[in-house]
C-alpha cells in the first residue's frame, strides 16, 4: 500500500529501483524467448534488439513518454522480425502502466490508441494473423492502462485527504495560538486595570499620610494616620485577592477556559468607595436589571479604569459622575469628572487602549476625552444581547 500511495515521482531511490526492474523484466523476457513458441527464437541481433528495449526503464519516471517510444524503437523491428512476440511484452506494459500512472486521462487514451495501432501495422507486416492476433490481445493493453489511471486516481484522492488533514492541523494550531494570544491580552488587561487602580490609590493614601506627618509633626493626627494606614492595608488585601484570581488561570490543569468569577456591576459600589478614600467626591447612578456576565464584567473594568485616571489626573479632590443605564437594549455607560485631566505632553498609557478593547470584546463602542465645559469623559455602549460578540472572562 506504500508503493501505490506514494507519488512515484518523489519516491526515494527511484532510478536505483527502476533499474532493477528493468533488470528483472529482461531476465522474464530472456526466458520468454527461450521457452515461448511463439515464432522463430531470436538471432543476434533479436537478442540486441530485446535487451536493448529493457535499458530506457531505468528513467520510466522521469520521462515515461520518451522511455515508451524508446521501447517501441526497438521492438518495432524485434516484431518484423518475426522473433518471439511475447518475449518484449512485459516491458512495453510496464511503459504504459507508467505512462498512464503519471499523465493525464486524455494522453493515456491518445497514447493507448497509438500503440494499439501501431502494433496492427507492424504485425500487418509479418501476416495478417498475427495483426489479428494483435487486435485479439489488445484488451490487455486498455487493462493495464486502466490500471495505471486508476491507480494516479487513487493517489490524488489519497493526497488532498493528507492535504485536508495537514489544512485541519494548521487551522487548529492557529486556532490555539490565536486563544492563547487573546488570553495573554486579557490577562494583561486585567493585571493593568487592577495594578494601576491599587497603586494609584496607595499612592494617594500614602501621600495623605505623608502630609499628616509631616504638616505638624507636635501635633500629630494619629487616628487619620491609622486611617490613611488602614486604607492601603485594605486596598493591598483586595488587589491581592484579585490579583490571584486573576494569576490563577496560568495555573490552571484542567479546562482552559476554567476561570475565576467574573467582577460584574455588584462591585461598583466598592469602587466608588475605593476613590472616595483616595479623596474624589464620586456620584453613582445605576438603572440597569441585569447584565450578562461579559458585558458586567467589561462595565466593570471600563468604570475602574476611568476612576483610576480621575484620581490619577484630574487634580485634588475632584468631582465624579458615574451613571449606568439601560436604554434601547444597550447599557449606556458614562464617568465624567470636573479636573484638569492629565497633563499636557505626557507619555500616553494604556489606559484608554484597554477600555476600548473591552468595550470590543462585547461588541461595544468607547469614546474618551475632554468636555467643553472641562474636565475629562469616558462614555460606552455596551450591548446586552451577546449576539455575536466575544465574552470576555476576567479573573
Amino acid at each position: 500500500m506504500a508503493v501505490i500511495n506514494r507519488d512515484p515521482l518523489t519516491a526515494p531511490h527511484a532510478l536505483r529501483n527502476d533499474a532493477l526492474l528493468a533488470v528483472v523484466a529482461a531476465a522474464l523476457a530472456v526466458a520468454l524467448a527461450l521457452f515461448v513458441d511463439d515464432g522463430r527464437r531470436p538471432d543476434a541481433l533479436g537478442w540486441a534488439l530485446l535487451l536493448a528495449c529493457h535499458v530506457p526503464l531505468a528513467w520510466r519516471r522521469r520521462r515515461p513518454l520518451l522511455v515508451l517510444l524508446a521501447i517501441v524503437v526497438c521492438v518495432a523491428p524485434y516484431h518484423a522480425l518475426d522473433n518471439t512476440h511475447t518475449a518484449p511484452t512485459p516491458a512495453a506494459y510496464i511503459a504504459l502502466y507508467t505512462v498512464a500512472v503519471t499523465g493525464r486521462p486524455l494522453r493515456t487514451v491518445l497514447v493507448g490508441v497509438g500503440v494499439i495501432t501501431l502494433s496492427t501495422g507492424v504485425m500487418l507486416t509479418v501476416s495478417a494473423h498475427e495483426a489479428l492476433r494483435v487486435l485479439q490481445i489488445s484488451g490487455w493493453v486498455v487493462a493495464v492502462l486502466f490500471c495505471g489511471a486508476d491507480v494516479r486516481f487513487y493517489r490524488q484522492y489519497v493526497a488532498s485527504i493528507v492535504e485536508r488533514a495537514e489544512r485541519a492541523e494548521r487551522t487548529r494550531e492557529e486556532e490555539a495560538r490565536r486563544r492563547v494570544a487573546e488570553e495573554r491580552l486579557r490577562i494583561a488587561r486585567d493585571l493593568h486595570d487592577l495594578l494601576a487602580h491599587s497603586i494609584t490609590l496607595i499612592g494617594v493614601q500614602t501621600s495623605v499620610a505623608a502630609h499628616v506627618l509631616s504638616a505638624d509633626p507636635e501635633r500629630l493626627d494619629r487616628e487619620t494616620v491609622a486611617k490613611a494606614l488602614d486604607d492601603i492595608a485594605e486596598t493591598c488585601r483586595s488587589a491581592r485577592g484579585e490579583l490571584r484570581t486573576t494569576l490563577e488561570v496560568l495555573r490552571e490543569h484542567g479546562t482552559p477556559d476554567v476561570r475565576g468569577p467574573l467582577p460584574g456591576l455588584g462591585g461598583l459600589p466598592d469602587l466608588a468607595e475605593a476613590a472616595r478614600l483616595a479623596g474624589a467626591r464620586v456620584e453613582q447612578t445605576v438603572r440597569i436589571r441585569q447584565a450578562p456576565p461579559a458585558v458586567g464584567a467589561a462595565a466593570y473594568r471600563i468604570v475602574q479604569e476611568a476612576l483610576t485616571n480621575a484620581v490619577r489626573h484630574a487634580g485634588p479632590e475632584p468631582a465624579v459622575r458615574v451613571d449606568l443605564v439601560e436604554r434601547e437594549g444597550a447599557l449606556h455607560l458614562s464617568v465624567s469628572d470636573d479636573g484638569t485631566g492629565p497633563a499636557p505632553g505626557g507619555t500616553p498609557g494604556f489606559g484608554i487602549v484597554g477600555m476600548r478593547e473591552r468595550a470590543r470584546t462585547v461588541g461595544g463602542t468607547l469614546d474618551a476625552g475632554p468636555r467643553a465645559d472641562g474636565g475629562f469623559e469616558v462614555t460606552a455602549v455596551l450591548p446586552l444581547t451577546m449576539t455575536g460578540a466575544t465574552g470576555e472572562g476576567t479573573g
